[in-house]
């Protein structure tokens, strides 16, 4: 019996080495913690959890919406590559999905920092499509 509704995409785990590399990466020193991250991304550009983890180091608000907004982009195709067609639920709840939508919540909340108001509401939306249960604000 299949359920009824929207189809659920589930992104596959990253692997242990790009999860190894991001943990030693985000355990440097806070004046090191950016640079390190940024060679972990640099390794793994595929890393949602790693440009959600730029995104949130980044050093103003514009730098903090392009490593955002790569992180979207690359989920986005990440997303197509495992069958999801522009519509049904990614959701939180789903541990594989969350660096895409730590992504997703931090260029809404970079978007509505730096005044592009219709491009947070739009994204507000959409991640309220993904997962109407939630994304928590702050993860």
């Amino acid at each position: 019996m299949h359920p009824s509704g929207p189809p659920r995409t589930v992104l596959p785990a990253e692997s242990a080495t790009v999860d190894a590399l991001l943990s030693q990466a985000c355990s440097a020193s806070p004046s090191d913690r950016r640079a390190e991250v940024a060679k972990a991304v640099a390794a793994y550009p595929r890393s949602l959890n790693g440009w959600a983890a730029l995104g949130s180091l980044g050093r103003d608000e514009i730098e903090r919406y392009a490593s955002y907004r790569v992180g979207y982009h690359r989920g986005l195709d990440a997303l197509r590559a495992n069958g999801w067609r522009g519509s049904g639920y990614v959701r939180w709840v789903d541990e594989t999905n969350r660096g895409f939508l730590r992504c997703l919540l931090g260029l809404q909340q970079m978007a509505a920092a730096i005044g592009e108001n219709d491009e947070a509401e739009r994204i507000a939306l959409f991640i309220q499509q993904l997962d109407p249960s939630g994304v928590p604000s702050e993860q």
